[in-house]
């Protein structure tokens, strides 16, 4: 079995135009001209759609700030890395001598790899042969979407922008209590708001505070 052959059982897909599979793993150190450069262009776009897509459809009743930051998790390099060494990429890959021992410069070579994988699959076989290449190796990772919680600042700090294309306004109120257990005190404000004050065991802590009670007063 050619390792093309091997590659193509471990992504469960079989190319019709081979030469896109060898040009996804062909890296620019190996062919300065013929590489996997705009293949993984494309990929990230296509891999960005399908992402998106499954995240609305999955999460209809989730807030926007939230969908994002999981499409950012889920298409971050970190992910697509733990992806392409699952499928063992590494292996597959054309690379320049500069480039035969990855170490440090692999992650962005693997995550470069697989998002030209996408590319060449959605080439090769349209929208529907790469949507069914990333949900079924995206999967696990969708399924493990952990929501993420947005801090009371951003979660002010998005609203006053939205509805006054202004950031909220911290002020510095006093320091007290003893050094070894110091207490903060921070005001907020927003336009049309009144000021609120925050308590913390450190400035950043007393900003939260602040914001999460003017949140609460303002019901966001």
């Amino acid at each position: 079995m050619t390792k093309n052959k091997e590659l193509e059982n471990i992504l469960k897909y079989n190319f019709r135009d081979k030469d896109l599979l060898d040009r996804a793993l062909t890296h620019k150190s190996f062919d300065n001209t013929k590489n996997n450069e705009k293949l993984e262009f494309l990929g990230d776009r296509v891999l960005g759609l399908i992402i998106s897509k499954t995240l609305l459809d999955k999460y209809p009743n989730e807030k926007e700030g939230i969908i994002d930051k999981k499409f950012a998790n889920l298409v971050n390099k970190k992910t697509c890395v733990n992806i392409a060494k699952k499928l063992n990429l590494k292996k597959y890959l054309f690379l320049g001598s500069s480039h035969k021992n990855l170490e440090r410069s692999s992650d962005k070579i693997l995550s470069d790899s697989l998002e030209a994988i996408v590319g060449a699959i959605h080439l090769d076989g349209g929208l529907k042969s790469s949507e069914k290449f990333v949900l079924n190796f995206w999967e696990t990772f969708i399924d493990k979407s952990i929501i993420t919680l947005i801090d009371s600042k951003t979660k002010l700090q998005e609203y006053s922008l939205k509805k006054f294309k202004r950031l909220p306004k911290y002020t510095f109120f006093k320091k007290a209590g003893p050094q070894h257990k110091p207490i903060f005190r921070t005001e907020v404000e927003i336009p049309e708001s009144k000021r609120i004050i925050g308590v913390g065991s450190s400035k950043k802590n007393a900003q939260q505070n602040a914001a999460a009670k003017l949140i609460k007063i303002l019901n966001i």
